[in-house]
């Protein structure tokens, strides 16, 4: 199993922000007419002024100090669109290139087919005992294991589709629920649902991956690429 890496170098995303200057040169443009404005009242200001009640250094100070502080935003704000801009392209790049590769995911789907089902569980603390009941579309438990005792993490488990009773579930998508215990406290566990990806989906938040049967997930949320 293999984790999650990143594939953009320093070098992609710097090319990236090159690339995007000109996209932001009517910011640019806006934000100079902007301080041409500012200048012009400044000085007009001046100009008018009382002889006998001139503005002091800290009042012009003051001014200027108000439209760095906007200017410098607003480039903070247009640098900021940029990287953004450039992660989105990464993680796109890197969302494709799972296509067709098995990942484990959050979720309690388990896939049954060829008299083989494979799931995951992720353990916020070690247990003593980890239990796991595999669930047929009503809900009714078909098969239950005791995984024995592990470590903090990923830990994966298979199921040969043999039902308590010892006959053959048929093939089909299933549940499990995760239990784990130590000390005779409750650990948190979270169910991890195997799947292959198919398809590439653009959402609000992101990019889902499509993994047929068993829906779709957020790439964000991959715990391994298997």
């Amino acid at each position: 199993m293999s984790t999650v890496q990143s594939t953009s170098s320093p070098s992609e995303i710097f090319a990236s922000l090159n690339a995007s200057a000109s996209a932001n040169s009517t910011s640019a443009s806006t934000t100079q007419e902007s301080q041409d404005r500012f200048l012009k009242l400044l000085v007009t200001q001046l100009k008018n002024q009382d002889p006998l009640n001139p503005m002091d250094n800290a009042q012009v100070t003051t001014q200027l100090a108000q439209i760095n502080t906007v200017t410098g935003i607003d480039k903070l704000n247009s640098t900021l669109g940029t990287l953004l801009g450039a992660y989105s392209d990464s993680q796109a790049m890197q969302a494709a290139g799972l296509i067709g590769k098995t990942v484990l995911v959050p979720g309690t789907g388990l896939a049954l087919a060829n008299g083989e089902a494979y799931g995951g569980v992720k353990l916020a603390a070690p247990a003593e005992q980890v239990t796991v009941s595999i669930l047929d579309s009503k809900g009714n438990v078909v098969q239950t294991q005791n995984l024995g005792a592990h470590g903090t993490g990923l830990l994966d488990f298979s199921w040969d589709g043999k039902t308590a009773a010892g006959t053959i579930a048929p093939p089909g998508t299933y549940k499990f629920k995760v239990e784990a215990s130590a000390g005779g406290a409750a650990v948190t566990a979270e169910a991890l649902q195997i799947g292959t990806v198919s398809a590439l989906v653009r959402g609000k938040s992101g990019f889902l991956l499509d993994l047929g049967a068993l829906g779709t997930v957020d790439f964000k949320d991959v715990q391994q690429i298997l």
